[in-house]
């Protein structure tokens, strides 16, 4: 009887995988039509091969076709490449932070309200009747260098399944995030080196301040923030979450890519981390993504996927 509900539970979550995974594609490939300075069609091509990834690692696998149903040659015409990458190459990032960026492209940096309640509305899609947390982020993370300048944007890591979001932390931090960012997660991840201290302390007076996008409140740093970043600790308990998992990370990363000035005041204080000992914990996080991609059964090629524009090959 135990193994007939867990069977069931993992059919429904299976189901869930594949309607959201629906919905968020179909969203994206409509913002896309949008005429904007930017490339969205990128993004698109991006989001299509982290969520297929997440489905050939999924238990059972999920293809790109019963994601997409009669939709598979269309989209397929459009961006072929994620189709024929899913199944040995790594994404960079987890799918919901795509969606973040075209938002952001369209919305704007500074309305920063509108992109919260964009991402709602669309959320409050993505959760209806289910309590799955499949493919959408909770959290949503805003860093600025100073009061009035540009807004960078984060959400929290948004897979299915534990394997996979430790799949995406080893990924991003080998591939997308930025090395000061990496640095402090790798310190912890996938467990913590007494030795070598990668941890950062960001400037006073930079912002870095998360939300809920179930509700409109403002989330004080977890633990786990406030050890890789020095981040203000706040008076209440707000738990504790896997290193890496949080917006804090994929903000800080965004800032510290377009601001060097910012970025050089927050860089690792501990003599310990030296480029050798940074190459020492990268290998430990290489070796750990391999092993868990055994665990997956998925043959990686061991590079990292990049993302193409659907205006520039058709």
């Amino acid at each position: 009887m135990a193994a007939e509900g867990i069977i069931s539970e993992k059919l429904e979550e299976s189901k869930v995988f594949r309607r959201n995974a629906y919905i968020i594609i179909d969203e994206m490939l409509e913002m896309s039509k949008q005429k904007t300075q930017e490339d969205t069609t990128v993004l698109v091509d991006e989001i299509l091969h982290s969520i297929f990834f997440l489905g050939k690692i999924n238990k059972p696998p999920i293809s790109p076709e019963r994601i997409l149903g009669d939709r598979t040659d269309e989209v397929r015409a459009l961006y072929p490449e994620p189709f024929k990458r899913c199944s040995s190459q790594l994404p960079r990032r987890s799918p919901f932070s795509c969606v973040l960026d075209m938002f952001v492209h369209l919305i704007g940096h500074k309305k920063e309200e509108d992109i919260k309640r964009a991402l709602q509305v669309l959320i409050s899609y993505l959760r209806k009747d289910t309590k799955s947390k499949c493919l959408f982020s909770f959290t949503i993370c805003i860093s600025q260098a100073t009061e009035n300048s540009v807004r960078y944007y984060g959400v929290s890591m948004s897979t299915s399944g534990r394997d996979a979001g430790r799949i995406m932390v080893a990924a991003s931090c080998c591939s997308a995030w930025d090395e000061y960012v990496a640095g402090a997660v790798m310190t912890y991840f996938p467990n913590k080196h007494k030795n070598i201290d990668g941890t950062i302390r960001l400037p006073e007076n930079v912002r870095c301040e998360a939300f809920s996008l179930s509700d409109p409140k403002a989330m004080p740093p977890c633990r786990s923030c406030v050890t890789l970043f020095s981040l203000p600790m706040n008076n209440t308990d707000t738990g504790k979450y896997p290193y890496g998992n949080c917006a804090e990370v994929e903000s800080l990363s965004n800032l510290f890519k377009s601001n060097r000035r910012v970025k050089q005041r927050a860089r690792p204080a501990s003599e310990s981390w030296t480029e050798m000992n940074k190459d020492k914990r990268k290998r430990v996080v290489l070796k750990e993504l391999k092993r868990l991609l055994d665990t997956v059964d998925f043959k990686w090629d061991e590079n990292f996927y990049e993302p193409k524009s659907a205006r520039k090959t058709n």
